[in-house]
């Protein structure tokens, strides 16, 4: 893709309530732009993002067995109604007429919805275990939404949710949805913790919560050092001494602040920050019972359903990666979600020699399966350190500088991680792109 047919509106200023580097970097960065309280637009570079993350999600889920399915975004009220959590989401969930007076919501979740997709259409024990999910928009009316896309109104989730004739089944298949959670985080680039958790207003009888570290994460977590042993403080219990406000704490008191006991493998405690990014549930029958979805057991009788359910913010991914992953001037993305790996930069678009060598390489570059943008700008303002400085606030992986050094049939490949630079003969860009990617 060339930069100048690309709509990439960068800019110098910061949204007025931006607090946070994502909120900061991604308005900044033509990423994305606000509508509304909590609402915002992709822009291309940001749905291309974002359609990275998806990919990922649904790839990893549909190696795991799940089937993709697409609800609709607005549910009957009848439905929160009978499952009795029309008032446990209270103001979050905004309720809705149309045009005869008729009840309905946009939607916050789809356990409902799904269970009456799946009630009736499967029948004995031996259409179990099915894993349906979906990635879809969301609803949920936030008092007071803030930190751009991390804590919008209006989200893209992955939900999903798995029928069962057995418990033993559901867990097996909980267990299976936490590893697969952990693939695609991992695939993500995210240094990530699995926690326990409290249910709240979804139910069931255990969670688990999957935290992206970071220093602005609005959750405090507790972690061994030692092994994968993780618990939300909302759900720790600690003895009396050991009281205090942990969640008013800074993300640097919180690494001076000592825990005095230890994990059960011997290994030491501490304190971290946690962006939550996906949340699984071990429902049971709390929404099988309630709106009667059941299925005939080996002996005939009618059985509601064991449940589970499972969440991932793909949206909230998007800012997630950048709280993460930024320096004081941009975002750095990370080589699975950056919307372009490489950057070639044309110092002088007007000079023909530089022009010509910028598209070779772009299109090598391209053909060798590398996604590329060539900065091409000739206008007043596209001076070479203009596009440095869209490059660093951007974030693509890598630039390959086209400019001074050509004479000498050179051209800068610079990392944005490290910001440092490289010589590279022309003939050799391709080469050496394809060994960092590797």
């Amino acid at each position: 893709m060339r930069f100048s047919r690309l709509f990439i509106p960068t800019t110098k200023e910061n949204p007025s309530d931006a607090v946070l580097p994502s909120h900061q970097f991604l308005v900044r960065g033509g990423f994305v732009n606000q509508e509304g309280a909590g609402l915002y637009n992709f822009m291309p570079l940001g749905k291309i993002v974002l359609d990275k993350i998806r990919t990922i999600v649904k790839e990893e889920l549909d190696n795991a067995g799940c089937n993709e399915v697409q609800l609709s975004f607005v549910t009957p009220m009848s439905l929160w109604d009978r499952s009795g959590r029309a008032e446990d989401m209270g103001k979050e969930m905004l309720r809705i007429q149309d045009r005869h007076q008729n009840d309905f919501v946009l939607s916050p979740t789809n356990e409902e919805a799904m269970v009456e997709m799946v009630k009736n259409r499967v029948k004995s024990y031996k259409d179990l275990p099915v894993n349906l999910y979906q990635i879809n928009t969301k609803f949920r009316d936030e008092a007071r939404p803030r930190y751009g896309i991390l804590r919008g109104r209006e989200f893209l989730m992955k939900d999903g949710y798995s029928f069962h004739a057995s418990k033993e089944d559901m867990v097996r298949e909980f267990d299976l949805m936490e590893q697969t959670y952990k693939k695609i985080f991992t695939r993500l680039g995210l240094d990530f913790r699995v926690v326990n958790a409290d249910s709240g207003a979804i139910g069931g009888t255990g969670s688990k919560e999957f935290h992206v570290l970071a220093d602005s994460g609005e959750d405090t977590i507790i972690v061994c050092q030692d092994c994968d042993y993780g618990d939300n403080i909302e759900i720790i219990y600690f003895d009396e001494e050991e009281v205090f406000k942990v969640n008013e704490l800074t993300y640097e008191q919180l690494q001076t602040t000592e825990v005095t006991r230890k994990c059960g493998c011997g290994g030491k405690l501490s304190f971290k920050k946690g962006i939550e990014v996906g949340h699984i549930f071990q429902l049971g029958d709390k929404y099988s019972s309630a709106l009667e979805a059941h299925f005939s057991d080996e002996n005939g009788k009618p059985k509601p359903f064991e449940m589970a359910t499972f969440g991932i913010g793909v949206s909230r991914l998007v800012a997630s990666v950048i709280e993460q992953n930024h320096d004081e001037v941009g975002c750095i993305w990370t080589k699975s979600t950056a919307p372009y790996l490489v950057d070639v930069i044309v110092s002088n678009a007007k000079k023909e020699d530089e022009l010509e060598v910028g598209m070779k390489i772009y299109e090598n570059l391209k053909n060798a399966g590398i996604s590329t943008i060539i900065d091409d700008r000739n206008g007043k303002k596209d001076t070479y350190g203009f596009k440095m400085g869209d490059f660093k606030l951007i974030g693509f992986p890598y630039a390959v500088v086209v400019g001074k050094q050509l004479k000498d049939g050179l051209v800068e490949i610079i990392d944005r991680k490290t910001l440092e630079k490289q010589e590279v003969e022309i003939d050799k860009v391709t080469q050496t792109l394809v060994e960092l990617n590797s």
